[in-house]
């Protein structure tokens, strides 16, 4: 899918966790040619981070690479620390940074259900509470945005929809979706927007099992209503839009990208 974005984030700066590869490369590259500077973050793979950097330099944008674990405090903030020295502030955080570590309910293991809690939920948190802490410093720049910061909080479909074999992933987003919304709470008096987008099947190298041979691929379209597999600049285009003056009114809100996946299309014949 090409890239037809505006720069409608011209002189904006953001942070992409987990913008590596998949959903957050693709956000990554979106808020680029909206005319976003970008902070690349990754966890441990600096080869594909750097490819990235290259590739929005080699377009006219601006992109650094910056390593951390989100779920470690001291790395996040030392991660805001460079991003704040390297360009005087942010505007935008992208909360993307996930992981998935499957098991059987009574086969997963402690360790398991901590790993993923603390990357998908406690990452958000930590990232989050910094990106706040510096757009309350900051203050407001109305000739840059409407808003003093914008946080997007990346989720899924999985906040709602129940997933057998995933129950923690699943408790993750689920956790999210309440954080984004007491978090919004809280500081929008502030004019600070926070927000979340909740993919649905995204064409992803995470999940390539489900798409990548035809079989697999009809079986998957059996639970998306529109009859396509989302792609990740599906997503990227929705948190441009998230991330600017176009939805300056949107407070709180989960945008689904879903292809229509939250409509239970099982009961479009039955039910």
């Amino acid at each position: 899918m090409p890239l037809i974005i505006e720069k409608t984030l011209k002189g904006q700066r953001a942070l992409v966790t987990g913008g590596s590869s998949g959903i957050g490369a693709a956000v990554a590259r979106a808020l680029a040619e909206a005319g976003t500077r970008v902070a690349i973050n990754y966890l441990s793979d600096a080869e594909d981070a750097q490819k990235l950097v290259d590739e929005i330099q080699a377009g006219g944008g601006e992109a650094f690479a910056v390593q951390a674990d989100v779920s470690r405090e001291e790395e996040v903030k030392l991660m805001f620390e460079l991003a704040i020295k390297r360009w005087g502030s942010l505007d935008i955080l992208i909360a993307n940074a996930g992981i998935q570590l499957d098991s059987a309910f009574t086969e997963m293991t402690l360790a398991q259900w901590d790993k993923v809690l603390a990357v998908n939920l406690t990452g958000q948190f930590l990232c989050a509470r910094e990106a706040v802490k510096e757009f309350l410093r900051r203050g407001l720049i109305p000739e840059l945005s409407s808003a003093m910061g914008k946080i997007i909080c990346m989720s899924s479909v999985h906040d709602i929809i129940p997933w057998a074999g995933h129950v923690n992933y699943a408790a993750s987003k689920g956790a999210v979706l309440m954080f984004m919304k007491s978090l919004a709470q809280e500081v929008a008096h502030q004019r600070i927007r926070v927000n979340a987008i909740s993919p649905g099947a995204i064409r992803t190298p995470i999940n390539r099992s489900a798409w990548e041979t035809p079989e697999a691929e009809r079986e998957l379209l059996k639970l998306i209503p529109y009859e396509r597999i989302g792609e990740p600049m599906d997503i990227g285009h929705a948190a441009v839009w998230l991330a600017s003056d176009a939805s300056d009114y949107v407070i709180g809100t989960t945008l689904y990208v879903d292809g229509g996946m939250t409509l239970y299309p099982g009961f479009r014949e039955g039910g």
